[in-house]
């Protein structure tokens, strides 16, 4: 049996679609009841409204501070209206009871978003509004509860087809408040914990507002759906997808895997492919074209169905080469209007547009969900620490400088136990993911052969490549395996307990070594 609505709260920061929705509601015969901002919107446009203030019998005090925090709101709110006691207050007091609460809060999170300076921030937390939100939220069982704009229509839609509101819409929009007045109060307390430098609070809340819910998850039988935190850093979540199918689960994951990697090579042309969260293929170019012939030439075989991420706006020319294999998405800052007519003949390419690249200095919290906890650690937004040091008799040159710190670079956002062989500025071998790190030397060395191959080498491409590391090798097993392969140079963190019997290997074989200091484990 569906509750009828005779008079109604409407309290908003964002006027969008207010006056519609105020005139739908007064058409059929509800009372509104406005404060400020809303009311002086509805009114102006001529929709009947009483001013809070008004209605109370108290007027708004403190610059608007204190408006709704008055019994004949929180009251008609929260009266149960089958409880004879609550009824008989009513009466008492004068309350009238209040059927339906549309409010949206101060825009916290977008003044904080803005770089706004403390004294803004905290005037932007919204008090009277989570007030009443939670109030008429735990009254569902009388009150409906709309805190979204998107909703005013799902509103009016149960109004024509009931008239009135079910219990069962009811509490399904007293879930959406609590939803919301959870996600305000955990990016005020994120931002006040930020504001006084504490980097773990003994309470940490995370929050995030549905994008899309995905067919599946990682596997088929997995249920799945995708989050946005509201931060505004350019990249999967915040793309505009100009073409194609639905992200997947698997989409979105690889895809921030290669936007977050192409975004580190901020002074030169680059190209990402990715392949189950791993790069299989990096380079720098002298243009896009340049840079994605590289990259794919890398690993061919596993570029297929693959993800390409590029940093500058792709061209023709470009997506003219892109267009000759299966692609999952292309991600890019922007499209030319006739590489994107190109892409979109691929109907099923799933084409992301992010309109910049993210900064990878940035610092963010990185989280990792365990049986039930998770934990949290700061973003690896460092590639080199001050130790770095040539710890071989022989020196790099110039050249192999520049790929050792290519390599490297590359090397942080494969997953452990990482080995990258590079040359001129183009990954030629990837091995990833081993238990033991000379087990990645030698898968490493494989692809680089089978690079050759593919290519009508005869030489594999290790042959003059320069290897990084993530992490120290344990043994001087790894350093071994690359030498054999061809590599010249290595660069690795350092820190084992054996450091001296690898140095001593890499100088007897005539390898130049550089030590970083700075481990780039991912798990």
């Amino acid at each position: 049996m569906a509750t009828p609505i005779r008079r109604a709260l409407l309290s908003v920061s964002d006027k969008t679609g207010l006056v519609e929705f105020g005139k739908a509601l007064a058409s059929k015969g509800v009372e509104l009841l406005s404060t400020g901002g809303t009311y002086k919107a509805l009114a102006d446009a001529g929709v009947p409204v009483i001013e809070v203030s008004a209605h109370t019998g108290f007027p708004e005090i403190m610059d608007g501070r204190v408006k709704t925090l008055h019994p004949k709101i929180h009251g008609g709110l929260l009266a149960l209206r089958e409880n004879d006691e609550h009824v008989a207050a009513m009466e008492k007091h004068n309350i009238a009871p209040i059927d339906l609460l549309a409010v949206n809060l101060y825009p916290f999170e977008s003044t904080v978003a803005a770089g706004a300076d403390f004294d803004t921030c905290i005037e932007n937390i919204d008090i009277g509004g989570p007030a009443m939100i939670r109030a008429a939220a735990k009254n569902w069982q009388g009150v409906c509860t709309v805190v979204d704009v998107e909703d005013y229509a799902l509103v009016l839609e149960e109004l024509e087809a009931n008239n009135g509101t079910t219990a069962e819409f009811r509490k399904k929009m007293s879930a959406i408040a609590y939803a919301r007045t959870g996600a305000y109060d955990a990016a005020i307390s994120s931002w006040y914990a930020d504001q006084l430098d504490i980097e773990y609070p003994k309470r940490k809340v995370i929050a995030g507002e549905l994008k899309q819910t995905m067919r599946y998850g990682e596997n088929s039988h997995q249920s799945a759906a995708f989050y946005t935190t509201g931060e505004n850093r350019p990249g999967v979540a915040t793309a505009e997808q100009l073409n194609g199918k639905e992200l997947s689960y698997n989409n979105a994951n690889d895809t921030d895997a290669a936007f977050e990697l192409v975004s580190e090579f901020t002074e030169d042309v680059a190209c990402v492919i990715v392949k189950h969260a791993n790069p299989c293929g990096v380079a720098i170019g002298d243009n896009m074209k340049d840079a994605y012939l590289r990259a794919y030439s890398c690993d061919t075989e596993s570029a297929f169905g693959g993800i390409i991420a590029f940093n500058r706006k792709l061209d023709k020319e470009t997506a003219d080469e892109l267009a000759k294999i299966f692609l999952e998405v292309v991600i890019a800052p922007d499209f030319d209007d006739d590489a994107l007519e190109v892409l979109k003949a691929k109907k099923n390419v799933r084409v992301l547009k992010t309109g910049g690249m993210p900064n990878p200095n940035d610092s963010a919290d990185m989280v990792k969900t365990l049986s039930g906890s998770f934990l949290v650690q700061s973003k690896d937004n460092e590639i080199f620490s001050e130790d770095f040091k040539v710890v071989t008799e022989r020196q790099p040159t110039e050249e192999e400088m520049k790929d050792l710190k290519f390599a490297f670079t590359v090397c942080k956002h494969v997953k452990s136990n990482a080995i990258i062989y590079c040359k001129d500025n183009m990954t030629v071998g990837v091995g990833a993911g081993q238990m033991s790190r000379v087990n990645s030397c030698r898968i490493a060395a494989f692809r680089a052969e089978q690079a050759a191959k593919t290519a009508g080498d005869s030489e594999s491409w290790a042959k003059g490549s320069v290897v990084a590391s993530d992490a120290f090798f344990p043994f001087a097993d790894g350093l071994i395996e690359a030498a054999e392969a061809g590599a010249t140079c290595v660069i690795q963190p350092g820190g084992s307990i054996r450091d001296e019997e690898v140095i001593a290997a890499a100088n007897e074989r005539g390898i130049a070594m550089v030590f970083t200091g700075m481990r780039h484990f991912r798990h």
